[in-house]
């Protein structure tokens, strides 16, 4: 089974291709901003999925515009290899702790798109070059949720590390991904016959 897609967006403010493998293999990822590109790093490497990223945005205005379209296009990529999602597992949930964070992930591979996303973070952006602001991290999965048709709720349980909730989100939906994406049996997992 062949479930992989390649997904290309232009805009006036960004310019990215994603290529993603729900069989795994290579994972790239380039953006701009570096602790994104870890991020995603993240993403990849816990969901086991292979994923090549590559984004050229306009981060001299703001780096929002690159995540939220990085977002869609990983969402978009993430449908179109899910298919007719015959045999997927479709549900997964997770606890992911990181030091002092911990977060609460559930997923539904449900054809609605749906995000909850409950994260106060202390404040702080993350240093880099550019400065990544936590605030983004909710515009990303937004953008993720509406594009790959899936339920998704991420709950902070507690934390006072900015960058240890925020990767621990990321790795969260990624476990959840990995599971949700399990092929099981040959039917779909629905009593309506859609997803």
């Amino acid at each position: 089974m062949d479930r992989k897609a390649t997904i290309e967006r232009n805009t006036k403010e960004t310019t990215i291709s994603v290529t993603l493998d729900l069989e795994g293999g290579e994972s790239a990822v380039e953006t701009g901003i570096p602790f994104f590109n870890h991020m995603l790093d993240q993403l990849a490497k816990h969901s086991g999925i292979g994923l090549l990223v590559k984004s050229d945005g306009d981060l001299e205005v703001d780096a929002h515009h690159t995540v939220e379209d990085v977002g869609i296009s990983i969402g978009e990529a993430l449908n179109s290899a899910l298919g007719e999602k015959l045999g997927i597992r479709r549900f997964a949930s997770v606890s992911v702790p990181l030091d002092e964070a911990l977060v609460d992930v559930a997923l539904d591979i449900s054809g609605r798109a749906f995000c909850n996303y409950e994260i106060d973070f202390p404040g702080e952006k993350i240093l880099g070059d550019p400065p990544f602001d936590p605030q983004l991290v909710e515009e990303f999965w937004r953008a993720f949720t509406a594009t790959s048709k899936v339920t998704l709720h991420i709950s902070l349980v507690r934390g006072k590390n900015t960058h240890h909730i925020i990767e621990a989100t990321f790795k969260g939906v990624a476990r959840a991904l990995r599971d949700a994406i399990k092929i099981e049996s040959s039917d779909l997992p629905s009593t309506k016959g859609s997803l």
